[in-house]
This record gives C-alpha cells, sequence and structure tokens, in this order.
C-alpha cells in the first residue's frame, strides 16, 4: 500500500495538479488583500483557500505515510512540511505575521518542478564558494568606505559622512542606480580628480566581482544538472535491467 501510494505521488499528473492547486492558491491569497474583493465574495475566498490548506496538507499526510521517517531526510520535504505548517497558525495577536506569510506557499513551486529546484540547487552549491567573493567584496567595500569618507566626507556628509553612510552610497553606486548625475558628478564638481576613485571602484564591484558571482552561481547550475542527468540515466538503466531479469525469469519458468 505503500509502495503504490509512493508511486503515485511521483507521478507526473499528481505534481503537476499540485502545483495548479499551488498557483491557485497564490492567486487566492493575492484577492485577501483587496477590500473590495473581500467585500464582495470574502466567504468564497476563504473557503477555497481553506480548501487548498486542506490539500497541502492530505499531500503532506500522504507522503509522511508512504516514506515514514525517510520524509524527513529530503530539505524539500521539510521545507514543504514548514511552509505549511505556517499555514495552520491560528491568526491572532503576535501572529498576524505569521499568517501573511502564508505566500510562502508559492515557494512550493520550486519544490514541485524539477527545473525550478535545479535552479535553487545550483544556487546552494554555489554558496561556499560565493562567500570567499563575499568576503572580498565586504574587504574592498571597508577600503573604499575608509577613503571616501575620508576623501569626501566633509564636503558631501549626507553621502560620506560616516563609514556605514559611505559604504551604503558605495552600495548605491555598485549598482549603477544614479550613480553619475546623482553622486559622483556633484562630487567631481568639488574634487575633480574624484574619477581616479568611483571609476576603478566600479570597475572592479560591478563589472569584476558581481561577474564573478554570477558565473559561480552558473558553474554550479551546470554541476547539478549533470549530476541530475547522470543519476536519471542510472535509474533507467537499472530499470532496464531490473525488466530484463523479470522477462528472463519468466522465460525460465516457461522453458
Amino acid at each position: 500500500m505503500r509502495q503504490q501510494l509512493a508511486v503515485f505521488l511521483e507521478r507526473p499528473v499528481t505534481r503537476y495538479t499540485i502545483m495548479g492547486v499551488i498557483l491557485f492558491n497564490a492567486i487566492i491569497l493575492g484577492l485577501e488583500t483587496s477590500q473590495g474583493a473581500m467585500d464582495a465574495v470574502g466567504w468564497l475566498i476563504v473557503t477555497l483557500d481553506g480548501i487548498c490548506l486542506a490539500i497541502f496538507v492530505a499531500e503532506l499526510v500522504a507522503k509522511l505515510y508512504a516514506r515514514g521517517l525517510a520524509f524527513f531526510r529530503s530539505g524539500w520535504n521539510i521545507f514543504d512540511f514548514f511552509v505549511v505548517g505556517i499555514a495552520l497558525v491560528p491568526a491572532g495577536q503576535g501572529l498576524a505575521v505569521l499568517r501573511a506569510l502564508r505566500i510562502l506557499r508559492l515557494l512550493r513551486v520550486v519544490s514541485v518542478a524539477p527545473t525550478l529546484r535545479r535552479v535553487v540547487e545550483g544556487f546552494v552549491s554555489a554558496l561556499p564558494g560565493m562567500g570567499s567573493v563575499f568576503l572580498l567584496m565586504g574587504v574592498i567595500f571597508y577600503i573604499a568606505s575608509v577613503i571616501a569618507t575620508k576623501l569626501f566626507g566633509a564636503s558631501f556628509p549626507e553621502w560620506f559622512g560616516t563609514l556605514g553612510i559611505s559604504a551604503y552610497t558605495l552600495f548605491q553606486i555598485m549598482t549603477l542606480e544614479s550613480w553619475s548625475m546623482g553622486i559622483v558628478r556633484p562630487v567631481m564638481e568639488v574634487y575633480p580628480e574624484a574619477w581616479m576613485f568611483f571609476v576603478p571602484f566600479i570597475l572592479i564591484t560591478t563589472f569584476a566581482v558581481v561577474n564573478l558571482v554570477v558565473g559561480l552561481i552558473v558553474n554550479s547550475m551546470q554541476e547539478a544538472h549533470a549530476v541530475e542527468e547522470v543519476a536519471a540515466t542510472e535509474n533507467y538503466r537499472d530499470e532496464v535491467i531490473t525488466r530484463l531479469r523479470a522477462i528472463e525469469a519468466r522465460l525460465d519458468e516457461r522453458g
């Protein structure tokens, strides 16, 4: 019985059905933010949300029954358990924030869709390498913040008055958000040689370090995809071998 239930839960039809319920529930939760919709058909929205939640709970119970304690060996199952559990928290004083987090159910699409799951797994596997890059970025930002505060803090305290303000301003410059006309050109009106500081900073942070992070993520995603393809090939090979053995056993019985 458990084996049959596990096979049923892994069928594409079942996964697509759950994905459809997740997307439909996301629309329902969005309608809850509309006062007009709640005044008109609030009872229907609440009812449909309850039905979706009941389906999610039934799915988790079925998975727990089919897989037992092995259910908690998968990080995606734990994630689903946590997201659905938040929705079961009763609304009350101090718990309104948790109730608002029900929209996190939409993230279950990631655990259901293999392609989205591959993206997240690639990102997670890239975190160790990204840690070194972020450390390098932190060192660069600290050095640049100290320099900017000493050079421009007296004339532009709103941008470079303290170390923290300088770091935030440099982060804005790194994102290229209003960096030229909004910050750099006004600074250059007072300090004409300021471009000698800002241009290398942008080249190092925006075009070098950030692209290095993107490269690490892309490489990790490719590795995760390759591992998944190898696993799928091995599973297909094992399935073919099992079928061949079954056919051989039947032929031996007839012989």
